[in-house]
């Protein structure tokens, strides 16, 4: 914390003029009513452990080449491609791709020797005979490569300034999660909400996949849970399912960014999708009708039969073989309908069913209120105004060993509207601005619980979708907030809002450049 201290102090001092003033008016230069603009290395977001700028830069232009050698292997030759691909961009630079580390222009090495970055940290030295980025492994290379994306202008090629960085993420849990259930979205769709998430170093993509207004997965064994239970959505929409090549299209896709997919199966309650589609999911024996409303705790699976149980094995086991990653998210929120005891006996059999399909339990936080099984993580979304009996089993469940992901309801939903005048989204949690999206801190968030920062794998932030049915509401919602996100999970602090909020200024004209379809918060002295 003291080296980005000092980090941030130095650029000041090189030019990146930042007020500590808090509204837009008080930034701004007398006479044109803008900001100042901040140094490259200032920009950067999420802000780096450590940055020094340095001499002269690198100008990347038509004869600049990304050299991936000595010993890279094919992984970091993809690394390369992509980098080349992103950094072409709209300028038609060639930008090619070639094996080997001698000679000038970007280099990309794996080097084990690469001290203090861990497995997604890295190494940026920029000097006029070109940029080597440096880390132990593929996965901190593409970070890297990101890092030079933002010391590049936004409209094309340019000089990337001289100096070094040292990088490395404070938590190795760096989520955002899309509820695909109560309203259906494309894979293409979430493919560019993946690109969007890895530019800012978010590394897991959590899909809420079903609910009571939708089934959104293919499943073999039950080909109804798509075909019909996928047919509704929130407000009598067609909905719609991705079939299992398009599942894992996606999960490749956001692989090779190094975002790990986590799927989920919300149960025991959020289950109306399925009881509409198997008659035999209900305790009565009676389909439901499907349903295209915004109420929950309506729903639950028949706990007491065998056949349940078998329903929840051939789902997850599917979901498993399709899905590299290590967790398996089983829901278990909100199962008002399911007696106490019944909730902790059905999520007693579904963890036993995700460890024999080889994955880690993800549960919402309610599960502290059950029994965990060894290892389960506990996702956390209460709020200022949960109650302290409930906090107190989520510190329980931590200190028993439960990791825990922090995603506060009235600081990382981000279906919570900004404000009053925000058309799309809810305020049960309160409104959440873009100040409060970011000025936490999840290492103390639980700490008036009992839950110290080692018990904290990470933090997410979900977007539910009762509200949202268009890319561009989704974007707006998400953006500019999911920028703090990133800087939540990526940077080791201190938070300063005064400066942190010129940063997020600073990446308009980069949103801009994507075209996605952001809030421009008040509080943001956009340029």
């Amino acid at each position: 914390m003291r080296v980005l201290r000092r980090t941030l102090g130095t650029l000041l001092a090189l030019g990146a003029a930042v007020s500590c003033a808090s509204s837009p008016a008080a930034d701004a230069r007398p006479g044109d009513g803008r900001p100042a603009a901040l140094a490259p290395f200032a920009q950067l977001l999420p802000a780096p452990a450590s940055a020094r700028a340095e001499g002269p830069g690198y100008a990347v232009g038509a004869g600049t080449v990304i050299r991936t050698g000595p010993g890279g292997g094919e992984e970091v030759r993809r690394v390369g491609e992509l980098l080349a691909e992103q950094l072409r961009g709209p300028s038609g630079l060639p930008l090619p791709v070639v094996d080997g580390a001698g000679g000038d222009g970007i280099r990309l090495r794996l080097d084990e020797r690469a001290a203090g970055t861990g497995a997604e940290g890295y190494r940026l030295e920029s000097g006029p005979g070109g940029v080597t980025l440096s880390a132990r492994t593929p996965a901190g290379l593409f970070h890297a490569g990101q890092t030079l994306r933002q010391l590049l202008p936004a409209a094309g090629p340019g000089t990337v300034p001289g100096g070094e960085i040292t990088d490395a993420p404070r938590f190795a849990y760096r989520g955002a999660m899309l509820d695909i259930a109560r309203h259906h979205f494309t894979a293409e769709q979430v493919k560019r909400y993946v690109d969007q998430l890895s530019r800012y170093k978010v590394n897991t993509l959590h899909l809420h996949l079903t609910d009571d207004q939708g089934w959104r997965i293919a499943i073999d064994s039950w080909p109804r849970l798509a075909e019909y239970g996928g047919g509704s959505e929130v407000g009598g929409g067609p909905g719609g399912y991705w079939t299992k090549d398009q599942y894992r299209d996606l999960v490749a896709y956001a692989g090779e960014r190094y975002v790990d997919v986590v799927p989920e199966i919300d149960m025991p309650g959020h289950v109306n999708a399925a009881q509409a589609s198997y008659a035999e999911l209900n305790c009565d024996g009676k389909a439901r009708e499907r349903y295209t409303g915004i109420k929950v705790g309506f729903s639950s699976l028949c706990v007491g039969e065998e056949r349940t149980y078998e329903f929840v094995d051939d789902v997850l086991g599917e979901l498993a073989e399709l899905t590299p990653g290590r967790y398996l998210h089983i829901g278990g929120d909100e199962a008002h309908s399911t007696p106490a005891a019944d909730y902790a006996a059905f999520m007693d059999r579904a963890q036993q069913i995700v460890e024999r399909h080889g994955k880690t339990v993800v549960a919402w936080h309610q599960l502290a209120t059950a029994r965990p099984a060894p290892g389960a993580v506990l996702q956390y979304w209460g709020h200022d105004r949960t109650a302290a009996a409930e906090k107190a089993a989520v510190a329980a469940a931590a200190k028993a060993g439960h990791p825990l992901i922090l995603s506060p309801a009235d600081r990382l939903y981000l279906d919570m509207k900004y404000d009053a005048a925000t058309k799309p989204g809810l305020a049960w949690a309160g409104f959440v601005p873009v100040r409060r999206a970011y000025d936490w801190d999840p290492g103390t968030y639980l700490a008036a619980a009992g839950v110290p920062e080692s018990a904290v794998l990470g933090v997410e932030a979900p977007l539910w979708t009762e509200t949202i049915a268009t890319r561009a509401d989704l974007e707006f919602m998400a953006f500019p907030r999911v920028l703090g996100l990133a800087e939540l999970g990526w940077s080791p602090g201190p938070r300063d809002w005064a400066e942190y909020r010129q940063r997020v200024a600073a990446q308009g004209p980069r949103l801009d450049a994507q075209d996605i379809a952001y809030h421009r918060a008040p509080d943001v002295p956009w340029t």
